[in-house]
């Protein structure tokens, strides 16, 4: 799947490009979850004192019940989140790559660039440091966003109201379709960024879903390129 339609209010007029960190600004083949995912099955191993074996599908079940571990240990298992944070994203981050194509496509775009995601301000920092990515106007974390992570509507709630968003006139980008629902009801254009793994294209189906790309350098240039009305343009 690549480029689709173009949005349907002209480039001019958004003011918010809204951006998922993980599997969005890098490939999903960079595969940087799998580091994050074994680290959350040796913290609970430690912190509940359980085999791994046990610690694994312990760790499966809080995410499906709670949409992230973190928020199951907390609501089930009174843990506090600073120390979880710190230790799953340990990680190497070498595999992610830095895209002159991303670069100038994101640098071309009108209007604020935020970040809205799920993991730490430290964590998008170091993957925006690889990426070589800048010119964001924030990044809201897990931490802002109280601990309820995506797709809940909590933290889209106070997204929109910290940073003065009027989602009819922003663009949210995400890899996880189930995401994508809280923004489309609130009124934002909704792209996907397909090739994650299978359980994040669950409730890819509806039309809270408006464009989808395996591409998104290649997305945003052609978006660009067919936007006449684009300030400085002609």
């Amino acid at each position: 799947m690549n480029q689709t339609t173009l949005l349907p209010a002209p480039l001019s007029e958004i003011e918010h490009w809204v951006f998922d960190l993980d599997n969005t600004l890098y490939p999903a083949s960079c595969d940087l979850f799998s580091q994050i995912d074994w680290r959350m099955t040796a913290f609970i191993a430690e912190s509940l004192s359980l085999p791994p074996d046990e610690a694994r599908p312990l760790q499966k079940a809080l995410f499906r019940r709670h949409g992230t571990t973190l928020r199951g240990l907390m609501v089930e298992h009174g843990l506090e989140p600073s120390a979880f944070l710190d230790f799953v994203h340990d990680i190497d981050y070498a595999p992610v790559l830095a895209c002159d194509r991303l670069k100038a496509a994101m640098a071309a775009l009108p209007g604020e660039k935020l970040i809205f995601t799920n993991g730490t301000v430290r964590h998008a920092e170091r993957v925006l440091e690889r990426l070589g990515l800048d010119g964001f106007s924030g990044i809201f974390d897990i931490v802002a966003a109280d601990y309820m992570p995506k797709p809940d509507p909590a933290p889209y709630a106070s997204f929109v109201k910290r940073h003065a968003i009027d989602p009819r006139r922003a663009v949210m980008v995400e890899d996880i379709a189930r995401n994508l629902v809280p923004a489309a009801a609130l009124g934002m254009t909704t792209v996907w960024v397909t090739g994650s793994p299978e359980w994040a294209k669950a409730g890819s189906e509806g039309d809270h879903i408006h464009h989808a790309t395996d591409d998104l350098a290649g997305w945003l240039e052609t978006r660009m390129a067919k936007a006449p009305d684009t300030p400085g343009s002609s």
